[in-house]
């Protein structure tokens, strides 16, 4: 008898890793996520035609799959995960972000509870102290999850859950665009539900200078007025908003002051300079924006 009619089980949870040249943050994802349960998971490395090859990587992994998307982008990557993968849950996490050790455990306890689950992304530093400007900064205002989720209506993809009938009905990541606000803007207008979990959790490392962090915002900045379509009027607006931009740090320094995540008044006068700096170049990036001029 052959074994006609035998179908392989499609697994429950498809992860899926977009990575671009980043070898040493991969692996300490990877070495992370299989101290998780895996079973019943799919795990995808989706690379983007990384110059550094990954042949050392997968050697070391040989339980996780690895595929190249020549297409540049993490939402082209993102998008080619999912193609390749068949299970009916979807969890993303980037190259660079550190799992928790119950992640995977926590994600198939809470995949019920909404259509798109985002998660905690805590903070940590990759050099010794004392932290710099960019890291300290970073301590108090990146990636909080819940405010993005629960304020701003769109979840980071560094740490998702949601189902595959959603993605499909929703579409792929586009690229050009902050792929993920606008993927969860979409989402949320199909009606589909976004919570914040906040004992999903994984680790991110904080920027560790200026240029770093400057390029992360000139990115986002980028991304932000793309989505507005640039009408005049929206130009208006971006224009005042650009200008009270200053006011923003009269806003947010006391939160640099009380912050719990720094240590000491270097730590703080270091985080409130970087505040001061960064919304001033912020300003003069949108209203440069706001008359066509590129950043």
């Amino acid at each position: 008898m052959g074994d006609f009619g035998i179908q392989e089980a499609i697994p429950e949870i498809a992860i899926i890793i977009p990575h671009y040249n980043d070898v040493v943050r991969l692996e300490r994802c990877l070495f992370a996520l299989i101290e998780n349960d895996l079973s019943d998971c799919e795990v995808l490395v989706v690379d983007n035609g990384s110059p550094q090859p990954l042949t050392e990587t997968q050697a070391k992994f040989p339980s996780i799959r690895f595929v190249i998307e020549t297409e540049k982008g993490a939402a082209a990557a993102r998008n080619r995960g999912v193609q390749e993968t068949r299970a009916p849950r979807l969890m993303f996490i980037d190259a660079d972000c550190l799992p928790a050790s119950d992640w995977v455990t926590v994600g198939r306890k809470v995949s019920d509870r909404a259509d798109l689950i985002g998660g905690r992304v805590e903070v940590f530093d990759e050099t010794p102290p004392p932290r710099s400007g960019a890291e300290a900064f970073e301590a108090v205002f990146a990636f909080d999850f819940r405010h993005y989720i629960e304020v701003q209506g769109f979840s980071g993809t560094g740490n998702l859950i949601t189902r595959r009938d959603v993605f499909e009905d929703v579409g792929p990541f586009r690229g050009g665009v902050s792929e993920d606000r606008d993927w969860s803007f979409r989402a949320t207008a199909k009606g589909y539900r976004l919570i914040y979990e906040d004992a999903l959790r994984v680790g991110h490392p904080s920027r560790q200078d200026w240029l770093a962090l400057r390029g992360k915002w000139r990115r986002i900045m980028q991304e932000m007025f793309g989505q507005t379509g640039g009408s005049l009027n929206v130009r208006i607006k971006w224009a005042l908003k650009g200008l009270a931009m200053p006011l923003s740090i009269l806003v947010h320094l006391p939160k640099v002051l009380t912050s719990p995540k720094l240590s000491g008044s270097g730590d703080r006068l270091r985080a409130g300079g970087t505040l001061v700096r960064l919304r001033l170049l912020r300003m003069i990036w949108m209203l440069r924006q706001a008359i066509g001029l590129e950043i």
